[in-house]
């Protein structure tokens, strides 16, 4: 399964921000939409990723306020990203690995969108009841008088 598949059943909105905008602002934002991100474009280029981790972050640097700070002061000016042909087990390893909970997927230096890590997981386990039921409905149809051992190796 590719990131692509996750993209299209989890639709386009996107919400970005700018690096340069105050921090209250994009926390409003994540507040208003109940977002946990906001991917952060400068001049149309991807420069960072902002999560509810930078802000919370932000404000104990800050003795407990936002107070004057900006986006730049806050976010991940290195974050992982993706392709929407990147392999859902590479998007789990590399989010696994850099407690990463949000991806922007990227074609070229083109936002497609973001992944979070519920998605990824979400996707799991609705492939993995599917191939449940699949092999439920296969055990259930066994022609009679065959055993599942006489049945042909796949």
């Amino acid at each position: 399964m590719k990131v692509s598949d996750i993209l299209r059943v989890k639709g386009g909105t996107l919400f970005t921000v700018s690096s340069d905008q105050p921090l209250m602002s994009a926390a409003q934002t994540m507040s208003e939409h109940d977002i946990g991100s906001l991917v952060v474009m400068d001049h149309g280029d991807l420069v960072g990723m902002l999560t509810f981790r930078e802000v919370i972050q932000q404000i104990v640097k800050n003795g407990g306020q936002l107070g004057q700070s900006t986006v730049r002061a806050a976010m991940d000016d290195h974050p992982l990203t993706c392709t929407l042909s990147t392999d859902l087990d590479e998007v789990r390893r590399m989010m696994l690995e850099r407690h990463a909970r949000y991806m922007p997927v990227m074609d070229q230096r083109v936002l497609q969108g973001v992944i979070s890590f519920y998605d990824v997981a979400k996707t799991v386990v609705d492939s993995q009841n599917f191939e449940n039921k699949m092999l439920k409905a296969y055990i259930r149809d066994w022609p009679e008088g065959e055993s599942p051992e006489q049945a042909p190796k796949l």
